[in-house]
């Protein structure tokens, strides 16, 4: 880790308990909406590639069963 990120974490360290529970219920608020965008762009691109629930479900079941 860089220097910068280490002082970051050792600010972090130092903030009192409201401050500090703010910051990770934000970053914890903008993981959930990053996966969101992820999981709808990963979505969208299986559509385009015609992959459905169907699709995944017997791609599961051949490796799985060999069927």
């Amino acid at each position: 880790m860089s220097e910068a990120v280490h002082e970051i974490l050792d600010r972090i360290e130092r903030l009192p308990p409201e401050d500090r529970l703010a910051l990770e219920e934000h970053l914890a608020r903008q993981a959930e909406a990053d996966w969101l965008h992820e999981a709808e762009k990963a979505r969208e691109l299986a559509r385009r590639k015609g992959i459905d629930q169907a699709a995944i479900d017997r791609a599961v079941e051949k490796v799985r069963y060999g069927r």
